[in-house]
């Protein structure tokens, strides 16, 4: 765990980067984790041409060519992990996110589709309804024989839910449901399956019963036959998007359409047949919450898919910079390699640091995942943790993703750019990652929001002495010192030499002392600034939030990074002590460090770095981590595991070696 003495650390300056051996099968299984076997077979899957995507090919033969590769996975028997055992499903929810994140190496939007089908639409009937509904629509859907949608976001209110417009109201008299959509803004939007292939959706709308809101509920709605919409529902197609044009995407909205009660998923509240309310739940806000917090799937197979993507991106770009030479080498009439290079290598190997980071983090949260919906962990407080961590995860690996393909794009220069070589078209099907599922700034207020709670909580418990273990609820096992920290600053501030500073700042401690003091003192910060908001009215208090709404999404951010930042520490501590292990503290300390010089005018102002320090941690990534791990950066983009199959770049396959080696050889018939 975190708290190990990564006591090799102390020690790695005297190691030889060129003596030391990388085992990529070694890598390659931590790459894979706990659910190794599974991400496997779906590895094996994807690299069927019959699921790969087809650049540039027309909207509408996409979307049918990815209608027809959801029978492909329902063949291969993945759709069934995440299903009930009662009705032929395998019970597995960790293993059905590791399954269906490997998919966006085939094509994302089959990953999305396949998504909205079982992950979103499947998943809300079987986490919001009861043994009923399972029994009646599942085998349904786990066999794509009723294609469906998940009608939540409306054109007027995407990430605000709980404001949605859309009404079901009970009629007594009938004993059905009428749903209505009641202006343009209520329609449902941006629908997966809604414009061509849904037969029916989970519909989210306002329960009103006998008079009284009860907030917002789900309900299973057919919405066509083989003639087209039924009565009262209709829509239209969202047309040509900026990415995922496998996926039919589409609005959809209901004139006075009548639904049976039975069809309302009632296992958080339920209409009996004389027309009463009850839930089990009797807080509306916490009912709401609760609801939404069963689909939390959502956002972590996001993490999941924006990981294996950037580890996709890591590999083109590296890969190419490593037989790709441009310009002569000083001295010499031979070109020089572009990974050889100081900027290309921190244009891209912080980016292979962060994927690492990211897949193991993933990892932790899977297994937190799987622990909360098979009902290991299923208190209160391990569903807020599971929400927390997703929300925070989500936009970093989102973010993270759509950065690293960004530089792999232009790193690879106007070969990036063709779609042959994808990350260009990758980056295009990701862009709306950071959107949906939660937009990514507002799950990082809500992030930021759990922070001072639980700060708040914390404070009063045991005043500011409590950081300590506030902290270490929310990083895993980690540790601070306050006043070491201040005492560390000072030492900083008193020493004068960059050559010598690093020493005080390169250990695995270090690190996390740095990291971690900087969130404590954000959300502290926070916490004074907003305490007087609980003696304000509400748009006085309102608006004071919104005075330090960039300082919450900071405090989140900073949070997200030190989970990450911890979640690859405790992968290279769990490591067998090897060269590998060595070579992986490497990286472990370069994504670390660029943390820290990023942020380092806070550091610098907060006096938490002195600037001689500051310049030492720059020259050490400059000058001894980038060079350290040069040697070994074939054999790190090997152990994240991806076949020429899954690659598909031609740059990287051969094309460019044979390029550069007719140049040479032409050159060298010159003389």
């Amino acid at each position: 765990m975190s708290t190990q003495v990564d006591m090799a650390a102390t020690t790695s300056e005297h190691v030889e980067a060129q003596d030391l051996t990388v085992d990529v099968a070694q890598l390659g299984a931590q790459v894979l984790g706990q659910w190794a076997e599974i991400r496997s077979r779906a590895r094996k899957l994807c690299e069927d041409p019959a699921l790969w995507k087809i650049e540039g090919q027309p909207m509408a033969e996409h979307r049918e060519r990815v209608l027809s590769q959801l029978g492909v996975l329902v063949d291969a028997g993945g759709v069934l992990l995440s299903f009930p055992e009662s009705v032929g499903g395998k019970n597995n929810p960790g293993g059905n996110i590791a399954n269906f994140e490997q998919l966006v190496l085939a094509d994302p939007s089959l990953q999305i589709k396949s998504g909205v089908q079982w992950g979103l639409f499947g998943a809300a009937v079987t986490h919001l309804g009861t043994d009923k509904h399972h029994r009646k629509w599942l085998p349904g859907i786990m066999s794509l024989d009723i294609p469906g949608c998940f009608a939540m976001t409306e054109t007027g209110h995407g990430s605000d839910v709980a404001s949605i417009a859309t009404t079901a109201t009970y009629d007594q008299e009938s004993g059905d449901f009428i749903l209505h959509t009641p202006h343009r803004g209520a329609w449902k939007d941006y629908i997966g399956n809604a414009a061509l292939h849904g037969k029916a959706a989970v519909v989210f709308a306002q329960l009103i019963v006998a008079g009284e809101n009860h907030g917002v509920h789900a309900l299973y709605v057919p919405l066509r036959d083989e003639n087209g919409f039924l009565e009262g529902i209709g829509g239209e197609d969202d047309g040509p998007k900026g990415g995922l044009n496998g996926i039919d995407n589409g609005r959809l909205h209901f004139t006075n359409v009548r639904v049976p009660r039975e069809n309302l998923l009632d296992r958080y509240g339920s209409v009996d047949e004389a027309g009463v309310y009850s839930s089990p739940i009797e807080s509306r806000g916490r009912r709401f919450f609760t609801m939404l917090g069963t689909l939390v799937q959502g956002r972590v197979s996001l993490v999941g898919a924006s990981v294996v993507a950037s580890q996709l991106a890591s590999t083109v770009a590296i890969r190419y910079g490593l037989v790709r030479r441009q310009f002569p080498i000083p001295g010499s009439d031979q070109e020089q390699v572009l990974m050889d290079y100081q900027t290309h290598q921190r244009r891209l190997v912080p980016h292979l640091a962060n994927t690492y980071a990211m897949g193991f983090a993933q990892d932790e949260m899977l297994e937190l995942f799987h622990d909360v919906f098979l009902g290991t962990k299923d208190s209160e407080e391990d569903r807020q943790d599971l929400e927390t961590l997703a929300a925070a995860l989500k936009p970093y690996a989102t973010w993270s993703a759509l950065d690293n393909l960004q530089a792999g794009r232009e790193a690879c220069g106007g070969q990036g750019f063709l779609s042959e070589n994808r990350l260009a078209s990758l980056r295009a099907d990701l862009d709306v990652y950071a959107t949906f599922e939660g937009d990514n700034t507002v799950l990082l207020q809500l992030v930021a929001k759990r922070l001072l709670g639980d700060y708040a909580k914390a404070f009063k418990a045991g005043g500011f002495g409590s950081m300590a273990s506030y902290v270490a609820d929310h990083v895993g096992e980690a540790t601070i010192n306050r006043s070491g920290l201040r005492r560390l600053a000072q030492r900083v501030a008193d020493f004068g030499s960059t050559a010598r500073s690093i020493g005080y700042v390169r250990s695995t401690a270090s690190q996390r002392q740095l990291l971690t003091d900087r969130v404590e003192t954000m959300v502290e910060a926070l916490a004074d600034e907003l305490r007087p908001a609980s003696k304000m009215e509400p748009g006085e208090a309102g608006a004071l939030m919104n005075k330090h709404q960039s300082a919450l999404i900071d405090a989140a951010w900073a949070h997200a990074e030190l989970v990450v930042w911890e979640a690859f520490t405790r992968a290279v501590v769990a490591m067998p002590d090897n060269d590998t292990k060595q070579v992986m503290r490497w990286l472990r300390d370069l994504h670390g460090f660029m943390l820290i010089e990023r942020h380092r005018d806070w550091y610098l102002m907060n006096g938490r770095l002195s600037v001689h320090r500051a310049e030492a941690i720059t020259d050490y990534i400059n000058n001894r981590l980038l060079p350290r791990l040069r040697p070994h950066l074939g054999d790190l983009v090997a152990g994240l595991g991806l076949s020429d199959a899954h690659v598909r770049a031609p740059i990287v396959l051969g094309e460019e070696h044979e390029r550069q080696e007719q140049a040479r050889a032409h050159e060298a018939t010159l003389g």
